[in-house]
């Protein structure tokens, strides 16, 4: 049960990695050229918060104890969104939504998220997230505590 959690953890994840990151990444390119201080740029700090809330929820993917599959998910989307760039650039940007009869916040984080992918950003995450699938110790369940288990069962048999 904890992996199909992991896995619609993982979803979860998945799309806040690429909404997040598409719809902060656009914001943070549009800054005022020659700008000194972001203070008086609402949209450039709020692209920068969500940024850091999106970096919050990966690091706390990457330590915490759950199914591997809440990492595994990610990663295999981002992996498998650079081959298909690397192997056919322009099937892999028609990937993101950037239709112009979608919502214009949605066409924002697709055209984000493009940029994410052809400056590598999606591949290196991608790798980050895929590290943490290659420890067993993941993959088991949490530790069963001898008391729990030695409750119901004879000590003579052992």
């Amino acid at each position: 049960m904890r992996h199909v959690f992991g896995f619609l953890f993982g979803i979860l994840v998945t799309l806040v990695l690429l909404l997040g990151t598409g719809w902060a990444a656009q914001g943070v390119v549009q800054r005022p050229a020659g700008a000194v201080s972001l203070l008086d740029h609402t949209q450039v700090l709020v692209a920068l918060g969500v940024m850091a809330v999106v970096g919050l929820v990966l690091g706390l993917v990457l330590v915490a104890r759950m199914s591997p599959l809440a990492v595994f998910v990610p990663s295999l989307v981002l992996l498998a969104w650079t081959v298909v760039y690397v192997l056919d650039v322009n099937r892999a940007m028609s990937l993101a939504p950037i239709a112009p009869g979608l919502q214009p916040d949605l066409v924002r984080a697709g055209q984000g998220m493009q940029a994410m992918l052809s400056s590598g950003i999606y591949l290196m995450i991608g790798i980050a997230l895929f590290l943490p699938v290659l420890m067993p110790s993941r993959w088991t369940g949490p530790e069963r505590d001898d008391d729990d288990y030695d409750a119901g069962h004879d000590r003579s048999y052992y």
